[in-house]
């Protein structure tokens, strides 16, 4: 079962091309944040944002970030299923950007376009910043092994084994 759950989120991961990003605001309320995001190995998790931005300025001061990735084209009622991650995010400064970008921009779903370093540094209106994922859930809807009355449950996943 766990092969079958790494490569489910792997589906997910892969398919869709938003993370809503989860900071917490200066007085500890929730800010969650659609992000256009890709990976490199599921290990780190990459989106392009203002440093102005309230979910930029919260990770300045909070790094912790949580986050779900789903289909939200699946019709209400039809088991959509979602991948969360949690991890510690930061802006990329500019002495890793040429690293960086270079897997940054290897995986991108639909319309995105990758960014050059030199876009993102100096004058550049937006930063790449990088989410170092602690982990990985998967949502699975009306499956409980120790509930089977509970609607859902997330299960610890290892997308990157």
């Amino acid at each position: 079962m766990a092969a079958d759950l790494d490569k489910h989120v792997r589906g997910i991961v892969d398919g869709v091309a938003y993370l809503v990003l989860a900071t917490a605001d200066p007085d500890g309320r929730p800010r969650t944040s659609p992000v256009y995001f890709s990976h490199d190995g599921y290990k780190d998790l990459y989106w392009v944002s203002s440093p102005d931005a309230q979910h930029s300025r919260n990770i300045v001061r909070d790094p912790r970030v949580a986050g779900v990735i789903f289909d939200s084209s699946v019709p209400p009622g039809s088991g959509a299923s979602a991948a969360y991650v949690s991890g510690m995010a930061r802006q990329v400064p500019d002495f890793e950007l040429e690293k960086r970008c270079a897997v940054a921009f290897q995986r991108l779903v639909g319309t995105a376009r990758a960014f050059a370093p030199d876009e993102l540094r100096g004058d550049a209106h937006l930063r790449l910043y990088v989410m170092e994922v602690e982990l990985w859930e998967a949502h699975l809807p009306g499956v409980d092994p120790d509930d089977e009355e509970a609607p859902e449950t997330r299960v610890e996943a290892a997308p990157d084994a």
